[in-house]
């Protein structure tokens, strides 16, 4: 029997906490809940994929170092089922977990001990990203400006020329503004194929595009990098 995926957009707008350690569990419940969101914790990672496939959540809090199951696994088995946005929330701080989460479906990583304001900041880009748009024409945020019908990017007014391969990559990124994406996803999508010695070449367009587009290249405002996994493209 074929399974399909569920519809993200459908249905509750619980926030799922799969988490072993109550008082990490207990700290994040009550910060949602402040800030308007239902919430619903399960301890171990077969109970958090019950939870899931009962409630149907509109994103996961997922930490990795649980009793049962590894976090990976309960991160394959949701994504055989569902697009939900899942949010790594963990300890290991290695770029091997970080890269390994995002290329297998993570929407984001933060690693603990994190700050409550930053993590509020990535469930809203990521229940932002869940939900329907229409069709647009131009994204901004702050001076910058990207006109897809016309393939033109402008910085406080005045437009920003970019080779083609520049405004391929900048336009992946802002597609996916406020989602950390890893140099392969970046080298396969911009590419076609994944090579580690392409990471270079992706570093020089880089360079390129913030000395094009930000202020000041030492303090970005739009274009992130994280360190050792992939680049973000700033969402507020």
């Amino acid at each position: 029997m074929t399974s399909q995926k569920k519809n993200s957009n459908a249905l509750s707008d619980t926030i799922l906490i799969i988490e072993d350690d109550k008082s990490i569990a207990r700290f994040l419940t009550v910060s949602l809940e402040t800030n308007g969101y239902k919430t619903l914790c399960a301890d171990t990672g077969i109970s958090g994929i019950s939870h899931y496939f009962s409630a149907n959540p509109a994103l996961i809090l997922l930490d990795l170092g649980l009793p049962d199951i590894d976090g990976f696994e309960v991160l394959s088995q949701i994504r055989e089922k569902s697009d939900t946005p899942v949010i790594i929330v963990s300890a290991r701080d290695q770029e091997f977990d970080k890269v390994n989460a995002l290329d297998n479906g993570a929407d984001d990583y933060i690693t603990k001990p994190f700050f409550i304001g930053e993590l509020l900041a990535r469930v809203r880009v990521a229940l932002r990203k869940r939900q329907p748009k229409a069709a647009e024409d131009i994204f901004q945020l702050d001076e910058f400006q990207l006109d897809y019908k016309r393939r033109k990017v402008f910085v406080n007014g005045n437009e920003v020329h970019l080779t083609p391969i520049e405004y391929r990559l900048l336009h992946l990124l802002v597609s996916h503004s406020g989602q950390v994406l890893t140099h392969a996803y970046i080298i396969k999508n911009i590419w076609g194929y994944e090579e580690q010695e392409d990471s270079q070449s992706l570093r020089v367009f880089m360079a390129n595009l913030r000395r094009k587009i930000e202020k000041n290249t030492a303090s970005p405002r739009y274009l992130l990098t994280e360190m050792g996994v992939g680049y973000r493209f700033v969402d507020e």
